[in-house]
């Protein structure tokens, strides 16, 4: 047996209602939801400290989370975890035909990028959204991730936007300098400084969330090394 079926049925006997875990039984997908955020963040603290030993780990409690959430899945009829690796396979076959076509052609990476998105927007979308331009941004995205991934749609589809961060990003931060502490002006003009100078990131090819976050982290790392 594969690594990958003992997985499976380890996890199938924990939400098993006669013999199974109380904990796990009493799991739903929304209440366990919390614990992938949480596996996730610690897979990129080991991700940004290249540490192997413990990246293992974390890519297995993030793969669990995943498991979990097709089990129950399974319980409820909707899917299992054969089901979502099939619509995995045939998604990445459908957007890589340069390497699964009938016929191999030589590409650059923005090329590869460019018809990714093309063929993208051509599939059958899942979901419901209200939104027409900006359907495929999921709001739980962190602040930083969502504000430029909404820079890239506005630069992509050529949209005409009032809020260019090369016209506004320093009349913000003089705005934020000078207003009132906590007063409603100063939120705003956090907010502005905020967009605009993810989108200058952007735009410089610099990922504005990760670049935070190990800095971050430096800044933790430095002072527990002090205290050491």
């Amino acid at each position: 047996m594969s690594e990958i079926k003992s997985l499976i049925e380890i996890v199938a006997k924990l939400r098993d209602p006669d013999k199974g875990c109380p904990w796990d039984i009493q799991q739903s997908h929304q209440s366990i939801s919390d614990c992938l955020i949480d596996e996730c963040c610690e897979l990129l603290q080991t991700i940004d400290r290249m540490d192997m030993d413990h990246m293992e780990e974390e890519l297995g409690d993030v793969l669990l989370q995943v498991i979990f959430h097709a089990q129950i899945a399974k319980e409820n009829g909707d899917f299992d975890f054969e089901s979502v690796c099939r619509v995995l396979r045939e998604k990445l076959i459908r957007r890589h035909p340069h390497v699964f076509g009938n016929v191999q052609e030589s590409i650059n990476v923005d090329a590869v990028l460019d018809r990714w998105e093309m063929i993208k927007s051509k599939e059958k979308k899942r979901g419901h959204s209200d939104y027409v331009f900006f359907k495929d941004l999921p709001r739980q995205l962190p602040a930083l991730m969502f504000a430029e991934d909404i820079h890239k749609q506005i630069t992509k589809n050529k949209f005409k936007s009032t809020k260019i961060y090369s016209e506004t990003l320093m009349d913000s931060v003089n705005n934020l300098i000078n207003a009132e502490t906590s007063s409603d002006s100063c939120s705003h003009s956090v907010g502005k400084v905020l967009y605009h100078l993810t989108a200058c990131c952007r735009d410089m090819g610099v990922d504005a969330e990760a670049e935070l976050r190990r800095y971050t982290q430096s800044i933790v790392d430095d002072i527990e090394s002090v205290s050491k």
